[in-house]
């Protein structure tokens, strides 16, 4: 009498087992500015030796490769400042729209009049009243630098002409307290853009006439 089943079929013939249901890995992500590990992770310290580790004052990986940096107080100061010239708010959001890394905007009262479609008088105006309150500075005919204790966007600066890049085919990082501290030395700075710059400046109200503010 055979061992077999009693329906005739054999073990060697019965179907194989199916593996068991588990969960199916997710593929990693592709590699982006938030995820991606440097080449070389690994730092090797001295015996008796430690480190810290701190995020840098300014960084890329947002969007646009750089961010904007703006202080508070001082926009409660400009909303106030110029609540009854609601204009100069305008070029002055204008102006913080259009920096490049630095605080540096290629512009000119012309180009500024021409995109907000208002007379080049009126600009030339409010380009006055931000530079004699300090916010901006005319580093040179067609380059202006907003003040970087109030507005600073941050990124990579393009390498100088005649100077190697930081790393290659990039520029310097920004850094903000460098920028500040390059403002407090430079004899060409004007002394409104320097007191802003100052560690600990306080924002003043604009004097109207004697004993009134606004």
């Amino acid at each position: 009498m055979s061992a077999g089943s009693t329906d005739g079929s054999s073990a060697a013939e019965l179907p194989e087992p199916k593996p068991a249901r588990g969960r199916r890995r997710r593929p990693k992500p592709p590699a982006t500015s938030y995820n991606r590990i440097p080449s070389s992770s690994t730092v090797e310290l001295p015996p008796g030796h430690a480190a810290q580790v701190f995020p840098l004052p300014t960084s890329t990986g947002f969007v646009g490769e750089a961010f904007s940096m703006d202080s508070l107080e001082f926009m409660r100061w400009a909303a106030k400042r110029y609540d009854s010239d609601r204009f100069v708010l305008v070029v002055l959001l204008t102006l913080m729209g259009s920096q490049e890394p630095g605080g540096l905007v290629d512009t000119t009262h012309g180009r500024v009049a021409e995109y907000l479609e208002y007379s080049r008088p009126h600009i030339t105006r409010v380009f006055h009243v931000l530079e004699a309150d300090g916010a901006i500075r005319s580093v040179r005919r067609g380059l202006y630098q907003l003040n970087p204790a109030a507005s600073l966007r941050g990124g990579l600066k393009a390498p100088q002409k005649g100077k190697r890049a930081a790393v290659a085919g990039k520029g310097e990082r920004v850094e903000q307290l460098d920028l500040l501290r390059e403002i407090m030395e430079d004899p060409d700075a004007p002394d409104a853009f320097k007191a802003m710059a100052q560690p600990g400046a306080s924002l003043e109200p604009r004097k109207l006439k004697e004993g009134t503010t606004s």
